[in-house]
């Protein structure tokens, strides 16, 4: 074989090589428009820990239900009415997928930039508000209470996730984001220091419960309600806040004791953020998370001991999830951009 012929040879060897690594690579890309189907086990529900096996189901994918939002966020499932509610934030509005035909459709428009979104136990939605900062309740008969919107003759900084007690008191995070760009909201000063609030429900009167936080973001009760777990995403404003999730002992429903760190966000080196997160029945929290990349955003599991036992990985960041369906063994999560689900083995505590 001559010089010119060995030189063909090895181009047409390298050429067929990088062609097969291109098919190999098409292959194994996933298809998230759901035509062509993935190979079960699903390879992106991942076990870090023997403890997550029990929840993982061999032959259901990660599927993505609607796409199309600028940043979804605040998904919560009306178990009445059989639909998801979330919210696209920039374009201010709420979306609905019903759960029979899987029908997707805008539920509210405007929504006053809502973000966190819940229901609370007469299945009347609860939204937080960035544009108009404040907590609303939307009524049977189509007006809007609101619940809060200043604290101490302040306006609050811009509500952002929401959570219902047995007793019926009202839990929410207040980090501001929505008052940070017009993107989210509408740009103003932050008067007040970020805290978390709680109204009393007979009540009515408001509470700060903690202000320790940089930016407190998603919260949930753990499934007997005596403890209190919030994700810090102060690290998006202020560089010296911590990337991780704390947890408190909630005193006779109303107060909270003994803060501290419950898990840190880091994994194998990388850090990023938990935001919106949900306890299953078992205790352990399923945390929405990302802004670090492939392997990464998704969701993380952490058992209530703190070791972090499973991922969920997507191809966005994921901002929040919630329990759903009739068994609540449904995980909907809300990607930036798209709406996500799986099926699991596990079943949501508390009531959205």
């Amino acid at each position: 074989m001559n010089s010119i012929d060995r030189r063909s040879f090895f181009f047409r060897a390298a050429a067929g090589a990088s062609l097969a690594q291109a098919v190999a690579s098409a292959q194994q890309a996933r298809d998230w428009s759901g035509r062509n189907p993935s190979r079960y086990p699903d390879a992106d529900l991942i076990t870090l820990d023997k403890r997550f096996d029990k929840y993982k189901i061999g032959n259901t994918p990660i599927r993505r239900l609607h796409t199309g939002m600028l940043w979804a966020e605040g998904v919560a499932w009306n178990g009445v009415g059989r639909y998801l509610v979330w919210s696209d934030i920039p374009n201010d509005r709420q979306m609905r997928w019903i759960e029979d035909d899987g029908h997707v459709s805008v539920m509210r428009n405007p929504a006053g930039y809502s973000n966190g979104n819940t229901f609370d136990h007469e299945g009347r939605q609860l939204s937080c508000e960035h544009g108009n900062r404040r907590l609303v309740r939307y009524e049977y008969n189509g007006s809007v209470t609101v619940l809060a919107d200043k604290w101490q003759g302040k306006p609050l900084n811009a509500p952002n996730d929401v959570v219902v007690a047995p007793d019926g008191a009202i839990w929410f995070t207040d980090p501001g984001y929505g008052s940070l760009l017009n993107y989210e909201g509408n740009k103003a000063q932050l008067e007040i220091k970020e805290a978390v609030y709680r109204i009393d429900a007979k009540t009515s009167k408001m509470e700060m419960v903690t202000d320790e936080l940089f930016k407190p973001n998603g919260l949930c009760f753990s499934p007997d309600y005596k403890k209190l777990y919030i994700a810090e995403t102060g690290s998006t404003h202020y560089p010296q806040a911590p990337k991780n999730i704390r947890v408190w002992d909630v005193a006779d429903g109303k107060s909270l004791r003994n803060g501290k760190q419950y898990v840190s966000m880091e994994l194998k080196g990388r850090t990023g953020i938990a935001d919106g997160i949900r306890a299953d029945t078992d205790g352990n929290i399923w945390a929405g998370a990302g802004w670090v990349g492939d392997g990464y955003d998704g969701v993380h599991v952490f058992a209530p001991d703190g070791v972090r036992i499973g991922q969920i990985l997507l191809p966005e960041i994921c901002s929040n999830l919630c329990f759903g369906g009739r068994k609540r063994n449904r995980l909907f999560m809300t990607g930036s951009q798209s709406l996500y689900t799986v099926y699991v083995e596990a079943q949501g505590a508390g009531i959205a």
